[in-house]
């Protein structure tokens, strides 16, 4: 079936003069996860991972992907004309594979509206005069006999209690900042900007709570792009008072009258190909989203908020875990259900916060492997089971990881990888570091024991978290790649080093942990990590010999707090195991 699509898409290339296509795999708004419309990559390839580029030339189909997905990705396009290549690696990046195999005078298509401003301009400059970038229509849809409509849930409210600020707040906060850039005017296209910016919410992406849209705002204008049809009549009115509703549909004719007067601020990134004559001209101003900095940024009630889902997630966890027993016979599904079944307790739980990552073994060392009926790994013997899960609260949101293991004790090489892992989470939640750091200058303490010890990972160490947003938000992250964006208080992220090891095991340790001040000194403004997240760590795989008197130290200090939190609140035959969970670690 991948063969065939591969070939319809080739004989609508040869009509359009095209020498090859460009998937990105992304949507108009260039979201991370998308909506099963916009499934490009998946259609095509057959890769169902949230990253990858295609290229579809007359006689190749290349899946490039980065390091999370090189196991999964080969199993997937197996059996078909799709070639893997591995990016951050000894291959060919795509526009230098592009630059070598199209002929000179060749024509590249991409869908002009599932590539960004700042990607197209890229890669036009990157592949230079030898081939053309063209942007095309969505040359899939042709081909695409059965693919899904546009996505439409309804729209709900996110209180105002909950979000820390009405939207009319939130949009002065836009207007000022607006001024402070000497633009007139900003267009938004990133769907989770939105959201949060309307206190809105939708369920259009699987476990992502958004809705497809549009947002203008001007000193004197505000526009939100949206079919009617999604609010109920009390909500559609309170809205209305902030924005002017224009149809979804009526984006292009609507932005091509908006933008023509006054001095735009637009996302290069976020705003895709398509809208690019109407935005971005000689007097417009390029940068990230206004909304993005101050969504990056959790106010106090966010905070609470926050704090309070990462409580009602330990309780659940601890319920959860004293019912699993690690000599019992599960299958992978089985586990990551259970833990839900304690989640979906909890007031205020609104579902995952994205899909359940449950992996036994050899399959826990694909760091974002999903079980399905196919691969569902039976647990009923010795080994690891890396469990990487979240929750959706009406207030906040989690994002979990443990390894847990089954059976009696680990084996040495178990216990060292987990306990070297470990130990570079540790460094990384007690870092103190001075005001104007980035993720790239932190991201080394959570590998350093993994590096003296010849072994590392290959995700990044840490990526931003929303409120009731998306599990992955930007701008701020802790990783090798240099991302020009200070660590500020308010932000949220995860602090999740990890190690695999393909055909045998994989470990990954996940706190959220968010930004908060320090201290001043003389030397400045220093700033240090609170950590979100209340769930033990997995006592019976850290090896104590290679602890340290402080990481010790730390561990038992860490499971004192979560004891204490959580005691009171969790089921009274939970109480055991949270006892034996959190008692104190000793060096023998």
């Amino acid at each position: 079936m991948i063969d065939e699509r591969v070939e319809n898409l080739r004989r609508e290339l040869e009509r359009e003069g095209i020498d090859a296509y460009l998937i990105t795999g992304t949507d108009p708004h260039m979201s991370e996860y998308v909506a099963q419309r916009w499934r490009t990559r998946a259609f095509i390839s057959g890769f169902t991972g949230s990253a990858g580029t295609v290229v579809v030339t007359k006689k190749e189909a290349i899946l490039w992907v980065d390091s999370r997905y090189f196991i999964q990705a080969a199993k997937e396009i197996e059996n078909s004309s799709f070639k893997m290549l591995k990016l951050a690696m000894d291959d060919p990046e795509p526009e230098d594979w592009i630059k070598a195999n199209l002929e000179k005078g060749s024509k590249i298509g991409v869908d002009g509206g599932s590539i960004s401003i700042s990607d197209f301009e890229k890669m036009e400059k990157k592949i230079g005069d030898k081939v053309k970038l063209v942007a095309t229509e969505d040359l899939l849809d042709r081909i695409w006999k059965d693919r899904p409509e546009l996505p439409f849930s309804k729209v709900v409210k996110m209180r105002d209690d909950y979000a820390g600020f009405t939207r009319s707040a939130k949009i002065d906060f836009v207007r000022m900042m607006l001024k402070k850039k000497e633009a007139d005017w900003t267009f938004i296209a990133s769907i989770d900007d939105i959201a949060w910016l309307t206190n809105l919410r939708g369920d259009d992406i699987r476990y992502n709570p958004v809705f497809v849209s549009y947002a203008f705002l001007s000193h004197d204008r505000a526009v939100l792009f949206i079919n009617k049809d999604r609010f109920d009549k009390e909500l559609l009115e309170e809205v209305s008072e902030d924005f002017e509703i224009m149809g979804y549909d009526e984006v292009f004719e609507g932005i091509e009258k908006l933008a023509k007067k006054g001095r735009g601020y637009f996302s290069p990134e976020k705003v895709s190909y398509a809208f690019n004559k109407y935005v971005a001209k000689k007097k417009s101003i390029r940068g990230r989203d206004i909304t993005t900095d101050l969504k990056a940024r959790k106010n106090p009630v966010e905070l609470d908020g926050m704090r309070r889902a990462h409580f009602n997630d330990g309780v659940a966890f601890a319920n959860f875990m004293a019912g699993l027993d690690p000599l019992g016979t599960y299958s992978e599904m089985e586990v990551s259900s259970l833990f839900a079944e304690e989640r979906e307790k909890t007031e205020g739980y609104l579902g995952p916060s994205f899909a359940p990552i449950s992996g036994f073994r050899e399959n826990g060392a694909m760091c974002h492997y999903q079980a399905t009926e196919s691969s569902n790994k039976k647990i009923d013997k010795q080994g690891l089971l890396v469990l990487d899960t979240g929750s959706q609260f009406e207030y906040g949101m989690t994002d979990l990881t443990r390894t847990i293991l089954f059976g009696v004790d680990g084996s040495k090489e178990e216990m060292r990888d987990y306990t070297l892992v470990l130990k570079g989470h540790l460094a990384l939640a007690a870092q103190i570091f001075p005001k104007g750091t980035k993720g790239v200058q932190l991201d080394a303490l959570a590998r350093q024991y993994l590096w003296m010890a010849g072994m590392t990972f290959f995700h990044g160490t840490g990526h931003g978290v929303g409120c009731r947003l998306n599990v992955h938000e930007g701008p701020m992250r802790i990783s090798q790649n240099l991302i020009d964006v200070d660590l500020e208080p308010g932000m949220v992220l995860s602090n999740e080093p990890g190690l695999y090891k393909e055909g045998r095991h994989g470990i990954r340790i996940e706190n959220l942990v968010a930004v908060q001040k320090e201290c001043d000194t003389e030397f400045g403004t220093f700033y240090s990590f609170e950590t979100l997240t209340m769930v033990p760590y997995e006592k019976k795989l850290i090896d104590v010999s290679l602890l340290t008197d402080k990481e010790i130290e730390m561990v038992n200090l860490y499971h004192k707090w979560v004891r204490d939190n959580l005691i009171d609140y969790v089921r009274e035959e939970s109480k055991m195991w949270l006892e034996q969970a959190t008692s104190p670690i000793f060096r023998k």
